[in-house]
């Protein structure tokens, strides 16, 4: 597959690492030479200077014979009219275009992207995606990472070992024999900075970072197992009133199981924007560092803080100064992948990386065939990719532990009309049942020719 990536920022940048692992043919457009040179130095990709959205500069990057073009660069309008400039004078099939501005995505304007108009397949918007990536964090609270699958029936979740862990030392073998109801199974786990896909008679230890595929009724049971709490989460101060802050206030209000949300915005025509936004939601305009402000939130009484301002190391610091104040859980939004080794000793649970959030979101939309959902994990270390079993599958017909997967890959759930099974080595994988299946990077591209996408592709 031919496909020109416009934009070599974070996103662009791991899109283009996705998919020139896997062969592809890839090209990055950027504005900054500096970083196509990088680009280029660090990956099997072609690099072309120039602004993405100019026709020459498309053409130089082969853009007659592209089958699909990504505009991730950082201006809105350039994404939309490099989308345009593709389909209305190279025809390229397939166009993604990342915009952050909410007025662009207003539900009321879809039809600015219908094909006579402005041309775009699909719209990612990295505020929503990290908004719902956020109020999964707060439904799972003791879990550092978590994304919903086979139809929100199953959960992925990231947890990590403490010392009093009650399944710590012991094989996974036995854990599915003493749990032998729990619909989960550990697909992944990252020891001392290293993640791989467990074997039968590995043990877990104290310090894991283990992944976890439950079914979504399983999911405090398996918490409770794993050594955590599953508290309800009933008070949440947000820190950041931005597009992320409100959105997730927003969400919070329109949830059956009242959750009571404040928000807490230094810029004051910010803060003003979102108190007239929010219904019940309480906003307080100041500094999210000041600790009469925590105070005045009611720090001490809240069930977590969720700091997502645009600064990472503003929300570093609010998430500490919250927990020093009493708050006993802490959700940040950061960028930089570089700071997230400070989340253990600064004792913050869990992370949103918008880059890993939006990358998912446009790999979901570019993986070969049946493919229907795709989440990122770490810093595009492993995937867990969810799809439909064709036909023409290696997999259809047999038995899970008869089909060859690569020793990176572990099938978490399998959905047989309609319903979520934990899969057992005698389970019977048959056409039509949704998968979902880890998969280290490295083995990504040969789970794709297990589910054998590349004849349905287009």
């Amino acid at each position: 597959m031919k496909v020109i990536i416009c934009g070599a920022g974070q996103v662009g940048w791991q899109i283009a690492r996705h998919l020139s692992g896997e062969k592809n043919d890839v090209t990055i457009v950027d504005m900054n030479a500096d970083l196509i040179r990088r680009a280029t130095d660090a990956m099997d990709v072609q690099g072309i200077t120039g602004h993405a959205s100019y026709p020459d500069i498309l053409e130089r990057a082969g853009a007659r014979d592209a089958d699909m073009i990504i505009a991730a660069t950082q201006s809105d309008e350039v994404n939309m009219v490099t989308c345009q400039v593709a389909h209305s004078v190279f025809a390229i099939p397939r166009k993604i275009a990342r915009l952050r501005s909410q007025s662009y995505l207003t539900a009321i304007y879809s039809d600015l992207y219908r094909r006579d108009h402005m041309p775009i397949d699909v719209v990612i918007s990295p505020e929503r995606e990290v908004a719902e990536a956020a109020l999964q964090r707060i439904a799972a609270p003791a879990a550092f990472d978590t994304e919903s699958f086979l139809g929100g029936q199953a959960q992925l979740l990231g947890i990590t070992l403490e010392e009093d862990c009650p399944v710590v030392n012991t094989p996974l073998r036995q854990l599915t024999d003493l749990f032998s109801t729990l619909r989960a199974i550990v697909v992944g786990v990252r020891r001392e900075g290293t993640l791989f896909a467990p074997e039968p008679n590995d043990q877990l230890f104290p310090e894991d970072q283990v992944y976890v595929f439950s079914h979504v009724e399983d999911v405090n049971r398996t918490l409770e197992i794993f050594g955590k709490s599953t508290k309800k989460q009933e008070r949440v101060v947000i820190i950041g009133g931005g597009n992320v802050g409100l959105a997730v206030a927003q969400a919070l209000e329109k949830r059956e199981d009242r959750i009571r949300a404040k928000v807490i915005e230094m810029d004051r025509a910010r803060a003003e924007i979102a108190a007239d936004a929010l219904e019940r939601t309480i906003v307080l305009n100041g500094d999210g560092l000041n600790v009469t402000l925590l105070e005045e939130a009611n720090i001490d009484r809240a069930d977590a803080v969720l700091a997502v301002t645009d600064d990472d190391k503003t929300n570093l610091l609010a998430a500490v100064r919250a927990k020093l104040a009493g708050c006993p859980m802490a959700i940040v939004l950061v960028n930089d992948p570089s700071l997230v080794p400070l989340m253990g000793p600064l004792d913050i649970d869990a992370y949103i990386n918008p880059r890993a959030t939006t990358v998912s979101s446009i790999l979901r939309h570019i993986r070969h065939g049946r493919v229907r959902g795709v989440y990122s994990i770490g810093d595009a270390e492993a995937e867990v990719l969810e799809a439909q079993v064709l036909s023409t599958s290696p997999m259809a017909g047999k038995k899970v532990q008869d089909i060859d997967f690569p020793e990176g890959a572990l099938i978490g759930g399998v959905m047989k009309s309609g319903k979520v099974i934990r899969p057992r080595g005698d389970t019977r994988i048959e056409e039509g049942d949704v998968v979902a299946i880890f998969a280290l990077a490295a083995d990504v591209p040969e789970v794709e020719r297990l589910l054998q996408v590349s004849i349905d592709f287009f």
